[in-house]
């Protein structure tokens, strides 16, 4: 008999933190968009986010047991939706990214692949039930997770295909690795990094890592990301300068305010106190879920935690790293602030698995 469980079973702790974030994203997002073909791009953000509330209550009712026998599946669609993008979707701006819906909303697929991928590792891992993991395991993970990273690659997507790999490092990472298998990984990355440089890498890509490297070196091509996204920073000083108050933002300097680079402009307005205040909140909604994982009824539950969080870490380091410049310029959005309705509806469903995981805990 299924049991029936009701909203006050969720973890409001959690969510009241992650309502908070978004909350800042909304604040942000309206002055960032003030006066731009953007504007009033906080209405449709919150019209994300309250779709997501109702999708992670869908995923939270639904026995992720029953997700995780369903994997292969899911797993197939998952590359099949892929695949349909390249052979289907329109090349717009040199990317085959976004399928259209209506009224001018489009979805991102590679981002819900993150979803399935998730149940993906916590269901290899959790059968798998070793001691430690060993090579064929990593091969065999690898390859799960490589097919949909090639695919989503060739969109091209380096960015997101990227984070996919912080979900089979958490499986990998729960599961027990070797200092061997550390240095056959640390090896291995060695040899294919410089192939794919030499043979691979987009001209734009090489760019990115060129300017990172040196930002002046193209400070009104390549490097003026990095460089006004540090001015910015700069700028917020102790207390910032103010909601819709941000030079750099306001003025138009700072590139994507609303979305990649959300993080700037939030630092130039609300200061090194906002910025705190911001990193505390994520501080204590990853810590969240690591309770849930460490309260789980079983290891799959226990590895899809894991998996969510180390890919909102994963997320949250990089855009970070970005804007302070300790990491070249990609395309991952900040989570919970960043402006995007893919990446926004992603997030919640990855909480409505950890709900999932929560609600079930005292369950035999």
């Amino acid at each position: 008999m299924t049991k029936y469980f009701s909203a006050r079973d969720l973890d409001w702790t959690l969510l009241g933190f992650v309502l908070a974030l978004c909350t800042l994203g909304l604040l942000q997002i309206y002055s960032a968009t003030r006066n731009t073909i953007w504007q009033g791009a906080h209405y449709r953000q919150a019209l994300y986010i309250a779709v997501g509330l109702a999708l992670m209550w869908l995923v939270a009712q639904i026995d992720y047991h029953t997700l995780l026998d369903r994997v292969p599946i899911l797993y197939l669609i998952a590359l099949a939706g892929l695949t349909a993008i390249l052979a289907l979707v329109e090349i717009k701006s040199g990317v085959r990214r976004w399928v259209p819906l209506f009224w001018g909303f489009n979805i991102q697929i590679s981002e819900f692949v993150k979803l399935v991928l998730v149940l993906v590792v916590a269901r290899y891992f959790a059968e798998a039930r070793q001691d430690s993991v060993s090579g064929g395991d990593l091969l065999k993970i690898g390859g799960l997770v490589g097919a949909p990273m090639l695919l989503v690659i060739l969109q091209p997507n380096l960015g997101t295909a990227l984070s996919y790999l912080p979900i089979a490092a958490a499986g990998i990472l729960a599961a027990g690795l070797r200092w061997k298998q550390v240095a056959v990984l640390v090896i291995a990355a060695a040899v294919v990094v410089p192939v794919w440089w030499t043979y691979f890498a987009k001209p734009y890509q090489r760019a990115r890592v060129m300017s990172f490297d040196d930002p002046s070196r193209d400070p009104l091509g390549k490097g003026y990301q990095s460089i006004q996204s540090r001015i910015a920073v700069g700028a917020g000083g102790l207390w910032g300068k103010g909601i819709a108050q941000g030079t750099q933002t306001q003025l138009r300097f700072l590139p994507e305010p609303h979305t990649d680079f959300i993080f700037s402009a939030y630092a130039e307005e609300h200061g090194f106190t906002g910025v705190l205040l911001a990193l505390s909140v994520y501080f204590v909604v990853l810590m969240r879920i690591i309770y849930n994982a460490q309260t789980a009824a079983d290891r799959a539950g226990t590895l899809i935690c894991l998996c969510v969080c180390l890919l909102l870490l994963f997320h949250l380091l990089v855009n970070v790293g970005m804007v302070v410049g300790r990491v070249p310029v990609t395309g991952i959005p900040l989570p919970f602030m960043s402006y995007g309705g893919s990446s926004m509806l992603t997030i919640f469903l990855l909480l409505g698995l950890v709900n999932n995981v929560r609600l079930r805990r005292f369950v035999n």
